[in-house]
């Protein structure tokens, strides 16, 4: 090996981990409660994304880091959601950690519907609206992060908008009138 390259093994050191960790863990915890609804599970799920974070060494781009952890994170959760076990057990609703301690009762209830429409929502479009409006990314960052053409984000933008509009109106399908 030549003075001043780097290993494969080296490339994500201990220091840049636990850096990763510290900035990080909260918002991937977040995404996996929100898509499992079961902190016991998120909490797994958000485990195993920074492990294999560690194992799979991968070349991150500088800022790009905390994308591909939520996609990990959200890939991992759909892995779950597939599972036998999920298919077969009726989750309750998440109740976002995001909700500001002392609020509103009526505040209260307004998310909380709010949260449950956006978790009935087909995945496509829940991964959209949890990356653009809880995670703050942009839609170029999320057509980046999703491969997907930006026209596609935006418009799956704009159908879940209009889906929780009609779900918040009490349309179960979630069809806009």
């Amino acid at each position: 090996m030549q003075p001043g390259t780097q290993t494969a093994e080296a490339a994500l050191s201990s220091a840049s981990f636990e850096e990763l960790y510290e900035l990080y863990a909260t918002d991937v915890l977040r995404v996996c409660y929100f898509y499992l609804g079961d902190r016991q599970r998120a909490e797994d799920v958000c485990q195993d994304t920074f492990v294999r974070l560690i194992t799979a060494q991968p070349q991150l781009q500088a800022g790009k880091e905390k994308a591909w952890l939520l996609k990990v994170a959200m890939n991992r959760c759909r892995d779950l959601w597939r599972g036998a076990w999920l298919k077969r057990v009726v989750l309750g609703s998440p109740v976002f950690e995001l909700i500001p301690a002392p609020d509103e009762f009526s505040e209260r209830a307004e998310k909380q519907a709010l949260m449950d429409a956006v978790n009935r929502l087909p995945t496509a479009f829940k991964d959209v609206v949890l990356l653009h409006y809880y995670q703050g990314y942009g839609i170029a960052e999320i057509a980046e992060m999703l491969g997907l053409p930006e026209g596609t984000i935006s418009s799956r933008l704009s159908r879940a908008r209009s889906k929780l509009e009609a779900l918040l109106k009490g349309d179960e399908t979630g069809e806009p009138s």
